[in-house]
């Protein structure tokens, strides 16, 4: 019996075939399956919260005095330096007072000549030995000498300045030896147990701050928090900023708040605003510094990667402003063991 050639062909064909298909479903089988990581989640919603309204602004000492001397000459003593604190109707410094010592002697002089001789022609005017006319004269010349008297020993005394508060020196101005001028503003003088932000408020968020509200300051340069309050909200804008000014007041009894650092003031108004909130420690940083998070894919129950825009801190929260919408799942914990593509498992 002859073999025909057509069905041996096909014969071997079909062996060839089956035994690629055994063969390709014995290393699927060998493949090893993809393990789910087990993550928390979080249905993203829209949260009711109260506005915050965030300023930046400048502190100022609670009172700052600019002080000067009233005569000129040379500085002779500085009882402290900038940094320091000094108590009110303390000598903070004095000018040398020598060339207004001799003016003074000198007017002494005169004032005694003077009242001598007045003295002496008053009992001659008594007696009606001299005029009326050239008394007069007399009186106005005692009383020109006294004037004088007065201002020389009032220069003594504007050599000296004396702490008109209780403060911390905060600029000095002038050098023991160096001649001053009259009025020459030489001292900056502040209290700062308490200090003052000066922030610039928009016209559309003024209405929200009312006097007494509560503050949140953060200040850039001591990494520091502290509590503040709402003590002045300006009526009238500034012509160039079109801003309004706002001050809030926070105590500083170790003087750790110094004038001219930068703040960062959060105030909490009485709005209600809708807002997606969702915890920080979900997002992570690209090597963009770009923020993002992983949503999930409920069908595949896999993750991936999307970029976020965020907003303000609200307590351990973050305000997103886009990049998600309501009703998507986000990971919240495990997020640092995922990677685009993630199978995760969630109740």
């Amino acid at each position: 019996m002859r073999l025909n050639p057509y069905n041996s062909v096909l014969s071997i064909c079909i062996f060839t075939v089956l035994l690629l298909v055994t063969s390709c479903k014995s290393k699927q089988e060998d493949l090893p399956k993809e393990i789910a990581t087990t993550v928390e989640v979080l249905k993203v919603e829209q949260n009711s919260i109260l506005n915050t309204i965030s300023l930046s602004g400048n502190v100022e000492a609670n009172t700052t005095i600019r002080l000067g001397f009233m005569v000129a000459g040379k500085l002779n003593y500085i009882a402290i330096n900038e940094g320091e604190s000094i108590k009110k109707g303390t000598l903070l410094a004095s000018l040398d007072d020598s060339d207004y010592q001799i003016g003074l002697k000198a007017a002494n002089g005169k004032l005694l000549e003077v009242q001598d001789k007045y003295n002496r022609l008053k009992i001659m005017h008594d007696r009606n030995s001299l005029s009326d006319a050239d008394f007069v004269q007399v009186k106005a010349g005692l009383e020109q000498a006294e004037a004088n008297q007065e201002m020389n020993a009032k220069n003594i005394y504007h050599t000296k300045i004396y702490a008109p508060i209780s403060g911390v020196l905060l600029k000095k101005g002038a050098s023991v030896g160096e001649v001053v001028d009259q009025g020459m503003p030489i001292f900056g003088l502040g209290d700062i147990d308490k200090v003052k932000i000066n922030a610039a408020v928009p016209g559309d968020e003024i209405n929200l701050i009312k006097l007494n509200q509560d503050a949140t300051v953060n200040i850039y340069a001591l990494d520091t928090i502290f509590k503040g309050k709402v003590i002045e909200v300006g009526l009238a804008a500034e012509a160039k900023t079109r801003t309004y000014n706002a001050k809030i007041e926070i105590d500083n009894p170790d003087h750790k708040i110094l004038p001219g650092m930068i703040a960062q003031i959060d105030i909490q108004s009485n709005k209600e605003e809708q807002k997606l909130l969702i915890p920080g420690h979900a997002i992570l940083k690209d090597s963009d510094n770009k923020s993002y998070v992983f949503v999930v894919d409920e069908v595949s129950k896999k993750v991936f990667k999307r970029d976020i825009s965020i907003g303000k801190l609200h307590q351990n929260n973050i305000e997103i402003t886009s990049g998600l919408n309501p009703g998507e799942t986000i990971v919240i914990s495990g997020v640092q063991n995922l990677n685009n593509g993630s199978l995760v498992n969630y109740n």
